[in-house]
């Protein structure tokens, strides 16, 4: 068998969990050298037309239709869906907008603000609309295993990614779950 291969997409959230991944220092080396990462932003991949792989890593909350889209694509090609970091596992600060109707939300994000001049809400069609409420992935797609923390911590991470490695859905231990 060849080496298992990995897909990472980063949503509406900071990039902190991948930043905690690339924490990982020397582990990084040990864990790249175990997997081929195939789409990723580490790597700067944009397109989102993901080929088979055996770990799907999402990042982030869902708020708008790509993201929802792109969620729902990386499902459909991964064996294992693993969400990381407080906002794919349960929205995260993300949800805060939820108590706000998204009309609400985009007249006061381009029109109200106070060094706001002329705006304009965005209409373009070709930017992704967004979603009545920003979800967590799991209320979107099936998910197989979670890392939650904000950021996890890079240990959280390695042990998570050692597991699937070895061919276990990874439980994280109590000590390597944080909420700060």
């Amino acid at each position: 068998m060849g080496k298992p291969k990995v897909a990472t997409v980063w949503l509406e959230g900071c990039s902190g969990c991948h930043m905690s991944f690339l924490d990982l220092d020397e582990g990084l080396l040990d864990i790249l050298n175990s997997v081929v990462l195939t789409t990723t932003p580490i790597t700067d991949f944009k397109d989102f037309d993901f080929e088979e792989v055996d770990l799907g890593i999402v990042e982030g909350a869902i708020g708008n239709t790509e993201q929802e889209e792109i969620v729902k694509e990386l499902r459909q090609k991964c064996k294992i869906l693993m969400a990381w970091g407080d906002c794919a596992v349960f929205g995260g600060i993300n949800v805060l907008r939820n108590w706000i109707p998204k009309e609400e939300v985009l007249r006061r994000g381009f029109l109200e603000t106070e060094s706001t001049v002329d705006g304009v809400i965005p209409d373009d069609e070709e930017l992704p609309a967004l979603l009545d409420k920003v979800l967590p992935v799991n209320a979107v797609v099936p998910v197989d295993a979670y890392v939650p923390g904000c950021p996890p911590s890079p240990e959280a991470i390695a042990f998570a990614l050692k597991e699937i490695l070895e061919g276990r859905i990874p439980i994280l231990p109590a000590d390597m779950i944080h909420f700060d």
